[in-house]
Protein backbone atom coordinates (compact mmCIF):
# COMPACT_ATOMS: atom_id res chain seq x y z
CA UNK A 1 0.00 0.00 0.00
CA UNK A 2 1.48 3.33 -1.01
CA UNK A 3 1.41 6.45 1.13
CA UNK A 4 -1.62 7.89 -0.68
CA UNK A 5 -3.65 4.69 -0.22
CA UNK A 6 -2.64 4.52 3.43
CA UNK A 7 -3.77 8.10 4.04
CA UNK A 8 -7.05 7.44 2.24
CA UNK A 9 -7.69 4.41 4.46
CA UNK A 10 -7.08 6.56 7.54
CA UNK A 11 -9.57 9.09 6.18
CA UNK A 12 -12.35 6.47 6.17
CA UNK A 13 -13.70 6.75 9.71
CA UNK A 14 -16.11 4.20 11.17
CA UNK A 15 -18.22 5.67 13.98
CA UNK A 16 -20.74 3.87 16.19
CA UNK A 17 -23.37 6.60 16.30
CA UNK A 18 -25.26 7.07 19.58
CA UNK A 19 -29.02 7.61 19.75
CA UNK A 20 -30.35 11.15 20.02
CA UNK A 21 -27.84 12.78 17.69
CA UNK A 22 -28.22 13.55 14.00
CA UNK A 23 -25.69 12.33 11.45
CA UNK A 24 -24.80 15.96 10.77
CA UNK A 25 -24.14 16.39 14.48
CA UNK A 26 -21.70 13.49 14.39
CA UNK A 27 -19.95 14.99 11.36
CA UNK A 28 -19.61 18.36 13.12
CA UNK A 29 -18.04 16.80 16.22
CA UNK A 30 -15.61 14.66 14.24
CA UNK A 31 -14.67 17.62 12.02
CA UNK A 32 -13.99 19.75 15.09
CA UNK A 33 -11.73 17.09 16.58
CA UNK A 34 -9.78 16.45 13.36
CA UNK A 35 -9.42 20.18 12.69
CA UNK A 36 -8.02 20.73 16.19
CA UNK A 37 -5.46 17.98 15.63
CA UNK A 38 -4.49 19.23 12.17
CA UNK A 39 -4.41 22.89 13.14
CA UNK A 40 -6.59 23.73 10.17
CA UNK A 41 -10.12 23.08 8.96
CA UNK A 42 -10.54 19.48 7.81
CA UNK A 43 -13.23 18.51 5.32
CA UNK A 44 -15.52 15.75 6.64
CA UNK A 45 -18.71 14.23 5.23
CA UNK A 46 -20.93 11.21 5.83
CA UNK A 47 -21.87 8.48 3.37
CA UNK A 48 -25.53 8.00 4.24
CA UNK A 49 -27.48 9.34 7.20
CA UNK A 50 -28.89 7.56 10.21
CA UNK A 51 -32.02 8.99 11.85
CA UNK A 52 -31.42 10.68 15.23
CA UNK A 53 -33.11 7.81 17.15
CA UNK A 54 -30.98 5.20 15.34
CA UNK A 55 -27.58 3.89 16.38
CA UNK A 56 -24.79 2.03 14.69
CA UNK A 57 -22.38 2.25 11.81
CA UNK A 58 -21.88 5.68 10.29
CA UNK A 59 -19.07 5.91 7.75
CA UNK A 60 -17.40 9.31 7.58
CA UNK A 61 -14.90 10.46 4.98
CA UNK A 62 -12.22 13.08 5.60
CA UNK A 63 -9.92 15.11 3.37
CA UNK A 64 -9.59 13.73 -0.20
CA UNK A 65 -11.58 10.61 0.72
CA UNK A 66 -14.75 12.75 0.61
CA UNK A 67 -14.63 12.28 -3.17
CA UNK A 68 -15.49 8.60 -2.63
CA UNK A 69 -18.91 9.29 -1.10
CA UNK A 70 -20.91 8.05 -4.11
CA UNK A 71 -19.20 4.66 -3.91
CA UNK A 72 -20.35 4.19 -0.32
CA UNK A 73 -23.92 5.37 -0.97
CA UNK A 74 -24.51 2.44 -3.32
CA UNK A 75 -23.43 -0.27 -0.84
CA UNK A 76 -25.82 -2.79 0.73
CA UNK A 77 -26.71 -2.30 4.39
CA UNK A 78 -27.56 -4.53 7.35
CA UNK A 79 -29.86 -3.48 10.19
CA UNK A 80 -31.48 -4.74 13.38
CA UNK A 81 -34.80 -3.09 14.15
CA UNK A 82 -37.39 -3.21 16.91
CA UNK A 83 -40.96 -2.73 15.70
CA UNK A 84 -43.91 -1.89 17.94
CA UNK A 85 -47.14 -3.39 16.60
CA UNK A 86 -50.57 -1.97 17.40
CA UNK A 87 -49.50 1.67 17.20
CA UNK A 88 -48.42 4.12 14.52
CA UNK A 89 -46.22 7.20 14.49
CA UNK A 90 -46.45 10.24 12.24
CA UNK A 91 -42.72 9.86 11.54
CA UNK A 92 -42.50 6.06 11.69
CA UNK A 93 -40.25 6.28 14.75
CA UNK A 94 -40.35 7.38 18.44
CA UNK A 95 -40.03 11.06 17.55
CA UNK A 96 -43.49 11.31 16.00
CA UNK A 97 -47.00 11.52 17.41
CA UNK A 98 -47.99 8.02 18.55
CA UNK A 99 -51.52 6.73 17.96
CA UNK A 100 -53.14 3.51 19.18
CA UNK A 101 -54.42 1.33 16.36
CA UNK A 102 -56.02 -2.12 16.35
CA UNK A 103 -55.21 -3.19 19.91
CA UNK A 104 -57.74 -6.02 19.97
CA UNK A 105 -55.98 -8.03 17.29
CA UNK A 106 -52.81 -9.82 18.36
CA UNK A 107 -51.08 -11.47 15.38
CA UNK A 108 -49.71 -14.94 15.99
CA UNK A 109 -46.08 -15.77 15.30
CA UNK A 110 -47.14 -17.74 12.24
CA UNK A 111 -49.09 -14.75 10.91
CA UNK A 112 -46.08 -12.49 11.47
CA UNK A 113 -43.76 -14.96 9.74
CA UNK A 114 -46.09 -15.17 6.75
CA UNK A 115 -46.29 -11.39 6.39
CA UNK A 116 -42.57 -10.81 6.91
CA UNK A 117 -41.74 -13.34 4.19
CA UNK A 118 -43.76 -11.26 1.69
CA UNK A 119 -41.21 -8.47 1.88
CA UNK A 120 -38.18 -10.50 0.80
CA UNK A 121 -37.08 -9.74 -2.76
CA UNK A 122 -37.62 -6.73 -4.98
CA UNK A 123 -40.40 -4.49 -3.70
CA UNK A 124 -41.68 -0.96 -4.20
CA UNK A 125 -41.37 1.43 -1.26
CA UNK A 126 -42.90 4.85 -0.80
CA UNK A 127 -40.33 7.30 0.52
CA UNK A 128 -41.46 8.53 3.98
CA UNK A 129 -42.66 12.12 4.29
CA UNK A 130 -40.18 12.69 7.12
CA UNK A 131 -37.05 12.12 5.05
CA UNK A 132 -34.28 14.19 3.49
CA UNK A 133 -35.47 13.57 -0.06
CA UNK A 134 -35.95 16.83 -1.94
CA UNK A 135 -39.41 17.70 -3.27
CA UNK A 136 -39.46 20.76 -5.54
CA UNK A 137 -36.15 21.87 -4.09
CA UNK A 138 -37.12 21.46 -0.44
CA UNK A 139 -36.46 18.64 2.02
CA UNK A 140 -39.52 16.44 2.46
CA UNK A 141 -39.34 16.67 6.26
CA UNK A 142 -39.50 20.47 6.06
CA UNK A 143 -42.72 20.27 4.07
CA UNK A 144 -44.13 17.61 6.41
CA UNK A 145 -43.41 19.73 9.49
CA UNK A 146 -45.38 22.57 7.90
CA UNK A 147 -48.29 20.20 7.39
CA UNK A 148 -48.16 20.35 3.62
CA UNK A 149 -49.60 17.41 1.71
CA UNK A 150 -47.03 16.06 -0.71
CA UNK A 151 -47.17 13.03 -2.99
CA UNK A 152 -44.04 11.13 -2.05
CA UNK A 153 -42.09 9.27 -4.73
CA UNK A 154 -41.77 5.50 -4.82
CA UNK A 155 -38.62 3.52 -5.50
CA UNK A 156 -37.66 -0.05 -6.29
CA UNK A 157 -35.49 -1.57 -3.58
CA UNK A 158 -34.43 -5.10 -2.71
CA UNK A 159 -34.58 -6.91 0.61
CA UNK A 160 -32.10 -9.78 0.39
CA UNK A 161 -32.94 -11.31 3.76
CA UNK A 162 -35.37 -10.61 6.58
CA UNK A 163 -35.10 -12.61 9.79
CA UNK A 164 -37.26 -12.52 12.91
CA UNK A 165 -35.00 -12.42 15.97
CA UNK A 166 -37.82 -12.36 18.51
CA UNK A 167 -41.53 -11.72 18.79
CA UNK A 168 -43.39 -10.92 21.98
CA UNK A 169 -46.40 -8.78 21.10
CA UNK A 170 -46.30 -5.85 20.65
CA UNK A 171 -42.52 -6.06 20.12
CA UNK A 172 -41.11 -7.58 16.95
CA UNK A 173 -37.33 -7.61 16.46
CA UNK A 174 -35.93 -8.22 12.98
CA UNK A 175 -32.57 -8.38 11.24
CA UNK A 176 -32.39 -7.47 7.56
CA UNK A 177 -29.96 -7.10 4.66
CA UNK A 178 -31.15 -4.53 2.14
CA UNK A 179 -30.11 -2.61 -0.95
CA UNK A 180 -29.11 1.01 -0.87
CA UNK A 181 -32.05 3.41 -0.58
CA UNK A 182 -34.20 1.16 1.60
CA UNK A 183 -36.10 2.83 4.44
CA UNK A 184 -36.38 0.52 7.44
CA UNK A 185 -38.99 2.83 9.00
CA UNK A 186 -41.17 2.24 5.94
CA UNK A 187 -40.53 -1.50 6.10
CA UNK A 188 -41.74 -1.60 9.71
CA UNK A 189 -44.82 0.47 8.90
CA UNK A 190 -45.65 -1.71 5.89
CA UNK A 191 -45.39 -4.90 7.95
CA UNK A 192 -47.86 -3.40 10.43
CA UNK A 193 -50.24 -2.38 7.63
CA UNK A 194 -50.34 -5.88 6.13
CA UNK A 195 -50.89 -7.38 9.59
CA UNK A 196 -53.77 -4.94 10.04
CA UNK A 197 -52.52 -3.53 13.33
CA UNK A 198 -50.21 -0.67 12.38
CA UNK A 199 -46.57 -0.37 13.46
CA UNK A 200 -43.62 1.94 13.95
CA UNK A 201 -39.94 1.54 14.79
CA UNK A 202 -38.84 2.02 18.39
CA UNK A 203 -35.17 1.18 17.79
CA UNK A 204 -32.86 0.82 14.79
CA UNK A 205 -29.21 -0.18 14.60
CA UNK A 206 -27.09 -0.35 11.46
CA UNK A 207 -24.56 -3.14 11.80
CA UNK A 208 -22.86 -3.25 8.41
CA UNK A 209 -22.38 -1.24 5.21
CA UNK A 210 -20.80 -3.21 2.37
CA UNK A 211 -17.76 -4.91 3.91
CA UNK A 212 -17.55 -2.41 6.78
CA UNK A 213 -18.82 -3.82 10.09
CA UNK A 214 -19.91 -2.24 13.35
CA UNK A 215 -17.38 -4.32 15.30
CA UNK A 216 -14.63 -2.21 13.73
CA UNK A 217 -16.28 1.12 14.54
CA UNK A 218 -15.29 3.51 17.32
CA UNK A 219 -17.80 4.99 19.73
CA UNK A 220 -18.23 8.70 19.06
CA UNK A 221 -17.40 9.59 22.67
CA UNK A 222 -14.11 7.66 22.40
CA UNK A 223 -13.19 9.26 19.08
CA UNK A 224 -13.73 12.86 20.11
CA UNK A 225 -12.83 12.44 23.78
CA UNK A 226 -15.33 12.88 26.59
CA UNK A 227 -14.22 16.46 27.21
CA UNK A 228 -14.80 17.47 23.60
CA UNK A 229 -18.51 16.54 23.33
Amino acid sequence: MNTQDSQQTQDIILIDKPAGLSSFGVVARVRRRLSMEAGKKVKVGHTGTLDPFATGLLILLANKATKLSNQFLKLDKWYEATICLGKTSTTGDPEGEITEQNTEKVPTLEEVKAVVSQFVGQITQTVPAFSAVKINGQRAYQLARRGEDVVMPTRQIEIYSLEILSYNYPELVIRTHVSSGTYIRTLGEDIGKVLGVGAYLTALRRTQVGDYQIKNAVKLSDFIGENNK
